[in-house]
């Protein structure tokens, strides 16, 4: 644990150096005999606060899961953690907070919600333990597996044709897999995770290009029936009222997403994931509240 020390207190010293994107997060103590015990937090007034200083305070509550984020489940001296951009406004929030009592407060300088851990990779030369953004084309579709995590494929024929990169939301991220499952093969994408046995753990995704069309059966203009194969090589043609086509035509697709930045609900967010509202982004943002 000294070791660890040591580098954790070289890293707080160099990262002055490191980083130019800096945020604050408030920490109210509880009273010591109490740690251990259920924590007595007045859920309406941390949704209360939270609204008041949003979007200057962020992911302290999950409005769609009904969650106080900033109130820890794990046993621990924190009653709750007030996570912003500016220190008097993370101090605000946590003061419109009703609870037991709080011991003591310290506001901290930090690199949450900064991306600070991303890098730029490129496919086949991703390494586990490292996190990561990478330009991809969706390759396999999205497939809900048992758990309720959706995994994908993605790859990049031009760069790396060989390489294909395995990505997953899974279940704790809720609604966010509905935005994975939404995605289609020939969707380009960046893609922001964590890899861990090669596998991108996905954090947030930014749609750079939709495929808005497919191949469909074409539909006879006279009586609105679909065509049916005339033989191989041959195209399609309506039984009834002899039109035809030479094959397939392409079909709009109604698609459920937009492009942009979609991102995990605030209750999935790990701490150091920048959050959309912060902005800074290179396309439109879609920030989950």
């Amino acid at each position: 644990m000294v070791g660890r020390g040591r580098i954790g207190a070289l890293a707080a010293v160099g990262a002055w150096r490191a980083f130019d994107d800096w945020t604050y997060e408030h920490v109210s103590y509880r009273e010591f005999d109490r740690c251990g015990t259920p924590r007595e937090v007045d859920a309406a007034s941390v949704f209360a606060a939270a609204d008041a200083g949003y979007p200057d305070v962020w992911d302290t509550v999950d409005r769609v899961e009904g969650e106080a984020v900033c109130v820890p489940n794990a046993p621990g001296p924190i009653l709750h953690g007030i996570r912003g951009e500016d220190p008097e406004a993370v101090r605000a929030v946590a003061a419109g907070i009703e609870s037991e009592s709080v011991e003591r407060t310290a506001t901290f300088v930090t690199n949450q919600g900064t991306d600070a851990h991303l890098r730029d990779g490129r496919l086949g030369s991703l390494r586990d333990g490292r996190a990561y953004r990478v330009d991809a084309t969706v390759t396999a579709a999205p497939e809900t597996r048992r758990g309720g995590h959706v995994f994908l494929a993605v790859g990049d024929d031009a760069a790396a044709p060989d390489a294909a990169l395995p990505c997953v939301a899974f279940e704790p991220t809720k609604r966010f897999r509905d935005r994975v499952r939404a995605l289609r093969v020939g969707d380009a994408l960046t893609v922001c995770g964590e890899v861990d046995d090669g596998t991108l753990k996905l954090e947030k995704f930014a749609v750079r290009d939709l495929v808005t069309s497919a191949p469909a059966v074409p539909t006879c203009p006279d009586c609105d029936r679909s065509m049916e194969s005339a033989g191989a090589g041959q195209g399609y043609r309506c039984r009834d009222c002899g039109t035809s086509e030479p094959g397939k035509v392409e079909r709009p697709l109604d698609r459920e997403l937009d492009r942009g930045w979609y991102e995990v609900p605030p209750c999935a967010r790990r701490h150091v994931a920048k959050p959309l509202v912060r902005g800074g982004f290179d396309a439109p943002t879609h920030p989950e509240r």
